[in-house]
């Protein structure tokens, strides 16, 4: 291990699904121990997988680049997306999980006690964006993560974007998964989901977005300075 408690870089692994580069993206991302037990613990449980390595550490950068003191995750992802984000937030940041899954939730509490975060880094709440959105400050925010099926948030993208302060991002995770988005005959809850968020986000002039293709894929926005 590194003097960061970090596997070495390097190797020459392949990813399962036989993409070199993927793999090279999230062995650049080497995870931490207390992220490496939070992935292992998330993986367990029902619900989205976590994001990836690659995925994670862009959370990271963007986090770090926007000087994030207050973030808004939606879905907790057992804590891994949460860990990555406090990685790039200003130390007196506070991050705001919502959740409906209280087995995610738990585990997110436990990534960020055993990774060392005090309790005041992050607020916990349970519920769906539709009931908890009421309670959060509009304009407050300078990150909104949406790390959970877009049919969880979709109907209130609105609201979230409500919550950003001039110049902050939304980030969405997941737009690429397995390659549905742009097969026309998929048309599953969640594919149908991720073509109106896209659509409503790619066709809102207040915003300028762009889609990463990083692990499952990112749609990145930001709101008008």
């Amino acid at each position: 291990m590194s003097a960061q408690g970090r596997p070495p870089f390097g190797g020459e692994g392949r990813d399962p699904h036989g993409d070199p580069d993927s793999a090279y993206a999230d062995r650049f991302a080497a995870e931490t121990p207390a992220l490496t037990a939070a992935r292992t613990r998330a993986e367990q449980l029902p619900g989205p997988p976590p994001v990836s390595p690659a995925v994670g550490a862009t959370l990271a950068v963007l986090a770090s680049g926007a000087g994030a003191r207050a973030v808004v995750s939606v879905g907790s992802g057992g804590g891994v997306s949460g860990l990555w984000l406090l990685q790039g937030m200003r130390r007196d940041g506070v991050l705001t999980c919502l959740d409906t899954d209280a087995e995610q939730q738990r585990a997110a509490r436990r990534a960020f006690a055993d990774a060392g975060h005090p309790p005041g880094r992050t607020r916990m709440i349970f519920g769906s964006p539709a009931e908890v959105l009421p309670r959060l400050s509009p304009g407050a925010y300078d990150l909104v993560v949406c790390a959970t099926t877009p049919t969880d948030y979709a109907p209130e993208l609105a609201g979230l974007l409500g919550l950003l302060r001039p110049g902050g991002l939304l980030v969405c995770s997941g737009v690429l998964e397995g390659g549905r988005i742009a097969d026309r005959s998929a048309r599953d809850a969640a594919t149908v989901a991720w073509r109106d968020v896209a659509r409503r986000v790619r066709e809102d002039d207040a915003l300028t977005s762009a889609v990463l293709p990083i692990g499952a894929g990112l749609l990145v926005a930001s709101t008008a300075r």
